[in-house]
Order: C-alpha cells, then structure tokens, then sequence
C-alpha cells in the first residue's frame, strides 16, 4: 500500500460493512426516532424511542431502500432490574432486499406503546400475545385483551418475577360442571439436581446406600 493510499484510508476511516450502511442509512433518515443500531452475527437491531415507534415502522415499510412488508412478530423481554423493565422487539423481513431488521423499543409497566395494527394489521394477535405474557400495553389496539391465557388469570406469565407454580390452578369440576379455580396445591416439593456428571455420581449419599459407608467410590 502506498503512502498516499494509507493516508486517504486513515481520512475516510474503516469500511462500513453493507449492512452497517444500511444502519447508518436509517439513522439519518430518522433522527428524532432512531436512538441507535448495533450490527452484531450478521443481524440489524434499531432502538428506537417508544413515541415514535410507529413513524419507524411506517418509514421501514414505504422506503423504497427498505420495503419491510413482511411483518414476521412482536416480542417481549423483562429486565426486572431496569426502571423501564420491558423491551418491545419487533421482527421485520424485506423480501425486495432480502434482509431482516429488528426494531427494539422500552416501556415500563405503566407506560403504553403505540399500537403497530395501522401499519401492520399482522400486528393485532402479537401485541394482545405481548400484553397477556408481559403486561405491556398497547395504545390504540383495536382489541386488547388476553390471547393465551384463561379468562380471569392473574399475573402474567413471562414476567421474571411470575412464580414458577403460578397463582391457581384450572380443572372441570364433573360435579358443578364447570370449569372451577383453586390455589395451587403442588402434590410433592420441586426436587433437586446437582446437574455433576452422571459417571462421577453425586458428592452426598443417596437414600439407601448409608450401608455403603460415605460418599461412592
């Protein structure tokens, strides 16, 4: 490489990979929506601000340099830690371009994100799916109601601090002939694994084998 090459490589700076243009492309075009992208094992992830989501995903539609059609899902993630607990993870597929987009975005508990149904209808069941597992709401669903779970349920069930036996438990009551609730009553205690080799054995002494004298050999 000569010098006057090396010095113009220093001036523009490194390579963008395609995909980190296409990022920077969105960037630029969405200033006050966009609030960053990270290329990371070959996928395009946009944060976006939670106000502006559906300007995003408007945009990502109708921009002939993007054409995301397909809506392909919506999904949640819970960051109990976190003052704004819930990511908002929307999937979006171009079939002009044949590339993939994630589109993310933050809410808490309380704090409603905007509908996506005016710009995808496809995104009806997904957000009523988001809200019954995580309890996020959506402002403006034509229809926001639990999909999943029963009618009357109590919690929603992906939340990280959901216990693990849930709050009641469902059956038919052949008798009242119905479906009836009651508390959860567990039948034995959750057991335990030490998850060691199977080969080594465990480092305590099974129940029954007190004969053998301590730990297997």
């Amino acid at each position: 490489m000569s010098a006057d090459t090396e010095d113009k490589v220093q001036e523009t700076g490194p390579l963008l990979s395609p995909l980190e243009q296409h990022a920077a492309a969105i960037a630029a075009a969405l200033p006050d929506a966009v609030t960053g992208t990270l290329v990371a094992y070959g996928e395009l992830t946009v944060l976006a601000k939670r106000e502006a989501i559906v300007a995003v995903l408007t945009f990502l539609r109708d921009d002939p340099a993007n054409l995301y059609i397909n809506f392909t899902d919506i999904c949640g993630v819970d960051y109990p830690d976190r003052d704004e607990r819930f990511d908002v993870v929307y999937h979006l597929l171009s079939p002009r371009h044949n590339r993939r987009i994630r589109v993310k975005v933050q809410t808490d508990e309380f704090s409603p994100v905007p509908s996506a149904v005016g710009v995808f209808p496809a995104a009806d069941w997904y957000e009523r799916e988001t809200y019954d597992l995580y309890g996020v709401l959506f402002a403006d669903h034509p229809d926001l109601r639990r999909l999943l779970t029963d009618y009357g349920f109590e919690g929603h069930p992906l939340r990280k601090d959901f216990p693990l036996t849930g709050y009641v438990e469902v059956r038919y009551d052949d008798e009242k002939k119905r479906v009836v609730y009651e508390p959860v009553k567990l039948v034995q205690e959750f057991r335990t694994f030490d998850f060691l080799s199977p080969w080594e054995g465990p480092d305590y002494v099974l129940p029954g084998d007190e004969k053998a004298g301590g730990k297997p050999s």
